[in-house]
């Protein structure tokens, strides 16, 4: 009997009872009926078929990897699978599926993911713990970078994004223009508030649609793509310009292993850019960087790097989130390449 049945019988004979209990946290089995289900369907999606094995990565263990034919990992262990040592493209040949959430992936590293497993489907699953999918892409690999078009049960729109008031739903920005992300209430997978914090409800929930934080804006194919979040944006001489458009145009330099950016207080221009550099060798310098900025053509100038800082690692969270807060309080470790 599969993990589905049985929870489906136990919801049918104890819906109320608790399955799982965490502190003051409760979960009956109706609900993590409910909840496997949405996993289950979330997986077909993807293209998962009945019977087939997946394997959902926690640890950068290759071994892990050499019998699956499919991976849904976050992207800081798709970089660290690519990366290994040990790694070797004919050792993963029965990869023929990857998938990846919990974090945008730079077109650097989606570049690398299909030049080491040459995947037939490689999906971008775009959502977050309040709304489980927003968007998909079920072939990144042919559009770097995009998040795809809404879910099954998804509706999408892109909104005016300011610190400063309280934006409406239907403040929508023209195709092209970055804005905030935000999602309908009225999806199957959608939450229905948290807990005990009507503050963080007013601060989200609008109108029936849940502002997401997210940046991003939808291109001429009506695509969806994904900037970064609204706290994160520098404001630079009046510009807007966002950490992920500079990262990725740093990270294609081949002597940058990872690269984080923020603003940092700036007298004339109000905030510049600063990047956070972990070199993947010795000998790169700033004007290099600079160099690689000014020559590549994908970052305006207005955009580039002011600072260049050289550091062991870039902090994150365990779901691969640059913790950013933690770069601007000079909570780092420079080194010199």
């Amino acid at each position: 009997m599969t993990l589905a049945r049985l929870l489906e019988r136990a919801a049918l004979r104890w819906p109320q009872a608790d399955a799982v209990v965490d502190g003051a946290a409760r979960l009956d089995w109706a609900a993590l009926a409910r909840r496997a289900h949405a996993v289950g369907a979330g997986l077909t999606r993807l293209g998962v078929g009945r019977g087939e094995r997946v394997l959902i990565v926690l640890r950068n263990r290759l071994e892990h990897v050499l019998t699956y034919w499919a991976l849904q990992i976050i992207p800081t262990l798709y970089y660290d699978l690519v990366h290994a040592p040990d790694f070797a493209g004919s050792a993963v040949a029965t990869v023929e599926k990857l998938a990846f959430a919990g974090a945008p992936m730079l077109a650097s590293l989606t570049e690398a993911c299909v030049k080491a497993f040459r995947p037939r489907i490689f999906v971008n699953h775009y959502g977050s713990t309040e709304i489980y999918t927003f968007s998909v892409r079920p072939d990144v690999h042919t559009k770097p970078g995009c998040a795809g078009r809404p879910g099954v049960h998804s509706t999408l729109r892109v909104v005016t994004a300011s610190a400063e008031r309280r934006v409406g739903p239907d403040e929508v920005v023209p195709a092209g223009e970055k804005g905030e992300i935000i999602a309908r209430l009225d999806s199957d997978e959608a939450f229905a508030g948290y807990w005990r914090r009507p503050d963080a409800d007013a601060r989200a929930l609008r109108d029936g649609w849940y502002f997401t934080g997210d940046m991003g804006w939808l291109d001429a194919d009506g695509e969806l793509w994904v900037a970064g979040r609204v706290d994160d944006m520098i404001i630079s001489g009046g510009e807007n310009i966002h950490p992920v458009e500079v990262e990725d145009a740093l990270a294609r330099h081949p002597g940058v292993r990872d690269v984080a950016v923020v603003g940092e207080p700036d007298e004339r221009w109000g905030e510049r850019v600063v990047a956070f550099v972990v070199p993947a060798a010795g000998g790169l310098t700033a004007a290099e960087l600079d160099r690689h900025c000014r020559e590549g053509g994908a970052l305006a100038s207005f955009k580039r790097p002011r600072r260049v800082v050289f550091v062991r690692e870039i902090p994150k969270t365990a779901s691969g989130k640059i913790l950013r807060r933690l770069l601007r309080e000079g909570r780092y470790t420079e080194v010199t390449p």
